[in-house]
C-alpha cells in the first residue's frame, strides 16, 4: 500500500543529520557552511543537555554540577536530510567549525539511513 504524499527514495541513499553544537555562536557558520555543500534545509532547536536539566531541575542529582559546568547553558540541535555522499563533508565542516567532536563539551553529530521521507524540499544541484 502506498500512502499518499510520501516521497519513496529510487535514487541515491540519504541520511538523517542530527547534530548538537554546543557554542551557538557557531551556528551561522556551520549554516553557511550548508549552503556551500548544497544542503538547503535544516531544522534548528534549542536545546539542554541531560546534565544541565538534571543538576538543576532534579535536587537529588545536584552532584552533577561538575558535569554541567563543562556544557554550555543551552544547546543547538541542527536536523537535516542530506544526500548519503554529502554525509562525510557535512561532519567534516562540523569538526572544522567546532572542533573535534570527539572532545568533551564540543557537541555531537550522527547519521541515520533514510529509507523513506515525507515534504522534503530538493537540495541544489552543483549546477545551482
Amino acid at each position: 500500500m502506498r500512502l499518499p504524499f510520501t516521497l519513496f527514495l529510487r535514487g541515491d541513499p540519504v541520511q538523517l543529520l542530527i547534530a548538537v553544537i554546543n557554542e551557538e555562536e557557531k551556528l551561522d557558520e556551520i549554516l553557511s557552511g550548508f549552503m556551500e555543500l548544497g544542503v538547503t534545509g535544516a531544522t534548528i532547536l534549542d536545546s539542554e543537555g541531560m546534565g544541565r536539566v538534571l543538576s538543576h531541575d532534579i535536587p537529588i542529582f545536584a552532584g552533577l554540577q561538575s558535569l554541567a559546568s563543562r556544557t554550555r547553558p543551552k544547546n543547538q540541535t541542527i536536523f537535516s536530510v542530506v544526500d548519503d555522499e554529502k554525509a562525510d563533508a557535512v561532519i567534516s565542516l562540523l569538526q572544522e567549525i567546532c572542533g573535534d567532536l570527539e572532545s568533551p563539551a564540543t557537541g555531537i553529530a550522527i547519521t541515520v539511513p533514510v529509507s523513506r521521507v515525507t515534504g522534503l524540499a530538493p537540495e541544489l544541484d552543483e549546477d545551482g
